[in-house]
Formats: C-alpha cells, sequence, structure tokens
C-alpha cells in the first residue's frame, strides 16, 4: 500500500491547476473570471442567502447585513448575467419581483459552505498571522 505524502499530494494539486491554468488560456480565463464573480465581497452572500427559496429585493436586503442597496442591485445584475440568479417580475400594482437561484446557482452552494467554513476556522490564525506580520 502507498502512503500519499505530502509532498505528492502538492505535486498533485500543482499539476492539476497548471493543468487547467496553463495548459489551455481558455481554461484559465474561465478561472478567473469565476473567481473574480463570486471571490467578491457580496455574491457569494447572495446566492448562499438565496438557498432557501425566492426573495424579494427588500427581504434579500434584510438577511444581508450592510449591503447597500446600489450593492444588492450590482450584484443581482451580474449574478443573473452569469446565469446564477433568475429575476421574475410579476405585473401587479405595486410590482413585485423575486429573486431565486438557477440550477446552476444551486450548485455554488456545497462549495460556498465549505469555503466559509473554512474561513470561519482559519480567521484566527490569519489575524495572528497579519499581527505578527505587521508587527515587523
Amino acid at each position: 500500500m502507498t502512503t500519499i505524502t505530502t509532498d505528492m499530494l502538492d505535486t498533485i494539486t500543482k499539476s492539476e491547476y497548471e493543468d487547467s491554468c496553463h495548459g489551455d488560456q481558455a481554461d484559465g480565463r474561465a478561472i478567473r473570471e469565476v473567481l473574480s464573480r463570486i471571490g467578491d465581497k457580496w455574491s457569494l452572500l447572495v446566492i448562499v442567502t438565496l438557498k432557501g427559496g425566492h426573495l424579494r429585493f427588500t427581504e434579500l436586503q434584510r438577511h444581508i447585513p450592510g449591503i447597500s442597496q446600489r450593492m444588492l442591485t450590482l450584484t443581482l445584475r451580474q449574478l443573473e448575467r452569469d446565469g446564477l440568479v433568475s429575476r421574475q417580475v410579476f405585473a401587479e400594482v405595486p410590482p413585485r419581483v423575486e429573486y431565486t437561484l438557477t440550477p446552476m446557482g444551486s450548485t455554488l452552494i456545497e462549495p460556498a459552505i465549505v469555503l466559509a467554513n473554512w474561513a470561519v476556522t482559519h480567521h484566527p490564525n490569519i489575524e495572528a498571522s497579519r499581527a505578527t506580520y505587521d508587527a515587523r
């Protein structure tokens, strides 16, 4: 039985990353574009908030502390443009608009939760590292 060492894992991970980023320039561009979209300040919060189903704009804004109306509008437009969120307008008075995740947007929930858990787990270590670095 072969034991996989950290060095072997680093080699495998680096190789897979290099293959996806450098082997085909289009793949590297795709990775950068998607990470840029979902890695901004608000997109993952919007996506995870919509996990529970459809929400109106004001409901969505209430669930995401600190997001301005303008930033929520811009974030929703970009997520809709990328096919991650859908917007449905109802012909009522007053008009009603609801947002929901698309099937593709729903596939981001699991990795988003894993990433969020990683951030919460490692944030104290990151803060300590920053303090050590800044003290130099």
